[in-house]
């Protein structure tokens, strides 16, 4: 029996959290650019009833801050749920402790990241990986994306991995440049 593909056309932020949406019991949000288009588009299909893989609408729980979504995150998971964030830039820094806490007790969760500059006072657009770098130590296994398309697939690698391992990871691909790249 041939199975028919359906292509889409979407950009980086949406193909993160489409493929992610599939694997998610429970996430925690908190909208910081280039980012927020992940947050919404999973905002927005647990509001229209939509199902994961495991035949539920994913919860959605939108948070004060980036350390409120990751100690979302770390509450989630000690509770046994499938859970993601998305964040980038100073929200992933803010995320660091608990990052600690939530490899050091092998919970498995994808970060989904777009990663740009940061920036001391003023906004900064340009795209660089110093936010990811930041989180080397922290035990989270590492993927990165170069195109859409690899987004999409390698989002689903790491929820799989973590998963099978319990190792969390961070999947993350170029803020502004891949995160708002359109192709089919």
């Amino acid at each position: 029996m041939a199975i028919e593909l359906t292509k889409k056309t979407m950009d980086g932020n949406e193909a993160a959290a489409y493929t992610s949406y599939a694997f998610t019991e429970n996430a925690a949000i908190y909208p910081i650019t280039p980012s927020s288009p992940m947050a919404d588009h999973t905002d927005q299909w647990a509001q229209q009833g939509r199902k994961n893989i495991f035949g539920q609408t994913v919860n959605i729980v939108e948070m004060e801050s980036e350390g409120g979504a990751s100690g979302a995150v770390h509450g989630s998971l000690a509770t046994g749920a499938l859970t993601t964030t998305y964040t980038a830039s100073q929200g992933l820094l803010l995320m660091i402790p608990n990052m600690y806490k939530i490899a050091g007790e092998l919970l498995p969760c994808v970060f989904h990241v777009s990663a740009r500059a940061l920036a001391a006072h003023a906004l900064n657009i340009f795209g660089d990986h110093a936010d990811v770098y930041a989180c080397r130590q922290t035990g989270f296994a590492m993927l990165c994306s170069n195109s859409v398309q690899e987004v999409a697939d390698l989002a689903a690698v790491a929820h799989l991995a973590t998963i099978k391992t319990r190792v969390p990871f961070i999947h993350f691909f170029d803020g502004f440049r891949t995160s708002h790249e359109i192709q089919k």
